[in-house]
């Protein structure tokens, strides 16, 4: 289709005319046009436009100065649309349909009850709801604006009068799905649970630990954070009761912005039961919960796939994979809220799984079959559909529970942390073998051969220190050199790991909870049986010369899990059993061991 006429806008307005001032209904829906196509000379002479019609086209955009003011119904369903910030300039919109546009998400459907005051409709349903939830994320953020003003004065800042500080909405902000973990009690109607304004983290004190970096006064310095959101997001059947249903797993969404390679949004994936749901932490709304009956979810990751639009436009677009109990990974196109494809990849449950950071489309997975499997899951096609191809298989002794390409080296080596110990294969795709045994496995006790030791934390630290846990070290996180570990291996199987430290952690004998790390922070974080999360800043000890100190490194922090009495009268313990921040450690989620996601937020 090349660019619009007059003849033709005439040929399929209504009603009929000679005039394009006299036109108040359009119909352009499916003539493959393109953004460029849209001239806002040529559709500014429609005056009394009401009704358009663009649906079934190839819009990636809408030109922000199309003139039509009177405008009260638009339709652009099955486009490209990836925006709706132009939309502002149709203040009399009251209907609008935007159905089959996989690169808008839900907070796109929020964005426009902001933009369009007299909206009635969106996608033909009321869009009531949705209003109800802008005012409720308004009265949120002017109850913390409030909090902002309130320790400004305390602190002795700029003065505030009360006058100006609008009242604090009783209400907590309304979301739209209910939560889910092994703790806190929810609230009626599917509320977050939000703690007052000066109800903080409790940090516990430290004893000061050599090398650390100090405070003027000599104090440690500890990282503010505040508890947002304790939310119950995959209780079966939504209910507040259920305290039931494991949660497994939670990682950051990748930001959409291209060039921002490693930068995250503040949505974060979380899974457990039979449902997988995507928060944003900021306003703690379950943007998109996908739910597959019979499965229970123990894995997800995100890869951000470079796709090409029916306009030949390169869009970047984030796919979310979770897998489980079933042996399938699903692969779901969040924005549009469907599963686009699934990988019947082992005949046994999934552990874990996790995409290469240098090929956006190599996916590995894990399974209870004793087994890892890389696969390449290519990009989708014009429907939206995965074609998944397996590249490599790596035999393990034991069930793998985490897996971690070497940062250095993503591409030629993968370590996994395992029921029987941490083990590393070559993944190169050069090399004629497609199935392949465990290369090393690595030791951890000093003066000792001893292995088949579990490892149940893995993560790098930077692109040569690793974080583990487990190894048979009870309350301790080990800090070890990749690089010199590699050089000492020659041509041993079983290889003693170089120590660089040992963190203090839980002497707890409980097992399987996981650590993770922001390696641009050079933070470490793992939780605990009694609720906690330690916190470890480690750049001090990555920057000291060896010898290092022998002694155990106390925790930089340890957030205490809220009073039960801030969250159910009921809820007396939690285990945190995973915690992850966003690179940034803008955003910190915790998943409890009685259904809990707990979001905090640092200021």
């Amino acid at each position: 289709m090349g660019p619009l006429s007059p003849r033709l806008l005439m040929e399929r307005g209504r009603p009929k005319s000679g005039r394009l001032g006299r036109i108040r209904s359009l119909d352009l829906s499916g003539l493959k046009l393109l953004s460029e196509h849209l001239d806002p000379k040529l559709l500014s002479r429609l005056k009394q436009l009401q009704e358009l019609d663009l649906s079934n086209n190839q819009l990636e955009m809408l030109p922000d100065n199309l003139g039509l003011s009177h405008l009260r119904i638009l339709r652009c369903c099955n486009n490209q649309l990836g925006d709706v910030t132009a939309l502002c300039q149709f203040p009399q919109l009251e209907e609008l349909s935007l159905e089959g546009n996989p690169f808008l998400t839900v907070n796109d459907n929020l964005k426009v009850s902001f933009l369009l005051p007299k909206l009635r409709k969106v996608n033909g349903k009321d869009a009531s709801s949705t209003s109800s939830q802008v005012e409720n994320l308004n009265r949120e953020l002017t109850s913390r604006v409030r909090m902002i003003s309130e320790e400004l004065v305390a602190s002795g800042g700029t003065q505030v009068h009360e006058a100006d500080i609008p009242e604090k909405s009783p209400k907590a902000t309304a979301i739209q799905e209910p939560r889910a973990r092994p703790v806190a009690c929810k609230r009626p109607d599917d509320v977050p649970l939000n703690l007052s304004p000066y109800k903080r983290v409790c940090t516990s004190p430290l004893a000061q630990v050599e090398g650390r970096p100090t405070g003027s006064d000599g104090s440690q310095p500890t990282l503010k954070l505040e508890p947002l959101y304790f939310l119950q997001c995959h209780s079966k059947n939504n209910s507040p009761q259920d305290l039931n249903t494991q949660l497994w797993a939670c990682a950051f969404e990748p930001a959409c912005e291209e060039g921002h390679t490693g930068a995250t949004s503040q949505s974060v994936a979380t899974c457990g039961g039979e449902a997988v749901c995507v928060i944003d932490c900021q306003t703690g709304i379950v943007l998109h919960k996908y739910k597959a009956p019979g499965e229970e979810f123990f894995s997800v990751a995100w890869t951000a796939l470079t796709v090409v639009t029916q306009a030949g436009h390169k869009k970047r677009w984030n796919v979310l994979a979770a897998a489980g109990l079933r042996g399938q990974v699903r692969l779901l196109h969040v924005r549009a809220g469907f599963c686009c494809g699934v990988i019947r990849a082992h005949k046994k449950a999934i552990a874990t799984l996790c995409f290469s950071p240098t090929h956006e489309t190599h996916l590995f997975t894990a399974s209870y079959d004793k087994r890892i499997i890389l696969w390449d899951i290519g990009v989708p096609n014009e429907d939206y559909t995965f074609q998944a191809s397996q590249l490599l298989t790596l035999d393990t002794a034991s069930t793998p529970l985490r897996l971690c390409p070497v940062a250095s080296c993503p591409d030629a080596y993968l370590l996994a942390g395992c029921e029987g110990g941490c083990c590393c294969w070559d993944v190169r795709l050069d090399q004629p073998q497609k199935r392949r045994v465990c290369e090393v496995e690595f030791i951890f006790s000093e003066g000792s051969q001893a292995s088949g030791q579990r490892v149940d934390g893995l993560a790098f630290v930077n692109e040569d220190v690793v974080a583990s846990k487990g190894n048979g070290g009870l309350g301790t996180i080990c800090l070890w050199s990749w690089s010199q570990t590699w050089v000492s291996r020659g041509s041993q199987s079983t290889v003693a790991v170089v120590v660089l430290a040992r963190l203090q952690w839980s002497p707890t004998e409980l097992a399987y909870f996981s650590l993770s790390t922001c390696p641009d922070k050079g933070i470490v974080l793992c939780g605990d049986e009694e609720g906690s999360v330690w916190i470890y800043d480690v750049r001090h000890i990555l920057m000291q010369q060896p010898p290092l100190p022998a002694t155990l490194q106390a925790p930089t922090q340890i957030l205490k899990w809220p009073q039960p009495r801030a969250l159910s009268q009921t809820v007396t313990r939690t285990m945190v059993n995973t915690v992850v921040a966003n690179p940034t450690f803008t955003y910190l989620t915790a998943l409890t061991d009685s259904n809990i996601v707990a979001i905090w937020e640092r200021y």
